[in-house]
């Protein structure tokens, strides 16, 4: 039986004597478009975190395709396949989309130690920058400064650098936080054009979207989970509507 894109086995973490994920079991299966739900405080985020390795867990295994995970740092995850966007978005201001996404770029190239390999636009990665941003629909601002762009289009730019490190897991940390409506189905389209060699586990707040966009839902409250399955099984599921639906 091939194994999961990812696992997690019982996955605990604390801070002091908080307890933020409580034992989270869950599998994303290759291809799949996985929910992760819940009310703000439900330890969502600390679980990307703990899979990405921005924090350690205190117990519990984490599986990338079968392999654990636990004892790899953030970058070698990345190069295992492995790409995240985070709710605050961190990117260069000052340089135009394409030199953002061509940066990320040669972050998984064996030339990223030579300053030097993005200076000539002769490069073959400019060619693979035109392609990503086409995908995700900011072609046409390619030589446009960051700062001079708008919150939504950062975000699909963001989007972009995480494809651009063609991984075979995506975990998007609310990718539709403070956007306007139009700029949300813009995002939407961006991750229906994901291909599905790509998995995707995604935080998002926008129920509409995100439960057209999801093949299977997880709950967690308070860092536990409450709920799994298809949209009609959470959807319908007493806890999730009085923890999460309130009603």
């Amino acid at each position: 039986m091939t194994a999961p894109c990812l696992e997690l086995r019982n996955v605990t973490k604390s801070f002091g004597g908080l307890r933020v994920t409580q034992g989270v079991s869950l599998k994303v299966a290759t291809g799949e478009r996985h929910l992760l739900l819940g009310p703000n405080g439900a330890g969502k985020t600390t679980l990307f975190n703990q899979i990405a390795g921005d924090l350690r867990s205190d117990s519990g295994d984490i599986l990338f395709e079968g392999r654990s995970l636990i004892g790899l740092r953030p970058d070698q995850r990345v190069h295992l396949g492995l790409a995240r966007t985070y709710q605050i978005i961190s990117l260069f201001g000052r340089n135009t989309l394409a030199h953002n996404l061509a940066l990320a770029l040669l972050g998984t190239s064996r030339r990223r130690w030579n300053p030097f390999a993005v200076i000539s636009r002769r490069d073959p990665i400019w060619d693979e920058t035109r392609a990503i941003l086409m995908q995700v629909g900011l072609e046409h601002l390619a030589e446009r400064p960051l700062a001079q762009t708008s919150y939504g289009e950062q975000r699909r730019l963001e989007i972009a650098m995480a494809l651009a490190q063609r991984p075979r897991l995506l975990l998007l940390d609310e990718p539709m936080a403070g956007l306007s409506s139009n700029e949300r189905l813009l995002v939407e389209e961006v991750i229906r054009s994901i291909p599905r060699s790509v998995s995707v586990l995604l935080i998002e707040h926008d129920m509409d979207i995100a439960l057209r966009l999801a093949d299977r839902i997880t709950v967690l409250h308070h860092g536990t989970k409450i709920s799994e399955g298809d949209r009609d099984t959470v959807v319908s599921d007493s806890k999730v509507r009085e923890v999460y639906l309130g009603c």
